[in-house]
């Protein structure tokens, strides 16, 4: 890899609402779990694999992988499980200094995901980096410095910071650009719709 050492986390703790509840990770678009394409999509790219979820952490067995919980109560979003990752990271990977974030539910990620937030990060002198493609940004795809990990905490317990975009925007944040054809790689599948659609996509295009 020619990037620095990157740990990244699977972000599964949400409540999956439009999915109809349950593990929103664990359905299938052709045949194989989001969980599972998660993994191979994005483990190449990175120094190491955990996934960030509440409850019980045996339904992610199979993985081999540590299953991290919030560390904040109360659901509370995303930059909760960012906030998991980064304190699990201080404590069990010293050292390595960047944390990638992605969606469980984002079934087409790109494979050169975590080389370009680098790239793009580095090219603004920025602290930070997340994706985009066409005029959409995701802030939940994202490249973090365990640096910030504390003032991450105090956002989110002493402001009840929500809002990923609101925290970034303090400390300077670069944009790694993707086009949205012949389809967007960072599609999510969020109801049963959204797997229809999936199934399609990848029907058209088999490597996707």
């Amino acid at each position: 890899m020619n990037h620095p050492e990157t740990l990244g986390v699977l972000l599964a703790g949400g409540l999956a609402r439009r999915m109809g509840g349950g593990d929103k990770p664990l359905r299938s678009v052709g045949g194989v779990t989001l969980l599972d394409r998660a993994v191979a999509r994005i483990g190449p790219q990175c120094d190491g694999l955990i996934v960030n979820a509440n409850g019980d952490p045996a339904r992610f067995a199979g993985l081999g992988l540590p299953v991290v919980a919030d560390t904040v109560e109360g659901f509370a979003g995303p930059l909760a499980g960012i906030l998991a990752a980064l304190e699990w990271m201080a404590a069990q990977r010293p050292g390595m200094d960047w944390l990638v974030s992605i969606p469980t539910d984002s079934p087409f990620l790109p494979a050169d995901l975590v080389p370009q937030l680098h790239a793009a990060r580095a090219a603004a002198g920025a602290a930070l980096a997340c994706a985009r493609s066409g005029d959409q940004v995701h802030p939940v795809v994202g490249l973090w410095p365990v640096s910030l990990a504390a003032d991450l905490r105090h956002a989110l317990v002493v402001e009840d910071m929500r809002k990923i975009d609101h925290w970034t925007a303090r400390h300077g944040i670069a944009e790694a650009a993707w086009p949205t054809l012949p389809y967007d790689p960072f599609f999510n599948a969020n109801s049963p719709e959204d797997l229809a659609e999936a199934e399609a996509i990848l029907a058209r295009f088999p490597e996707a």
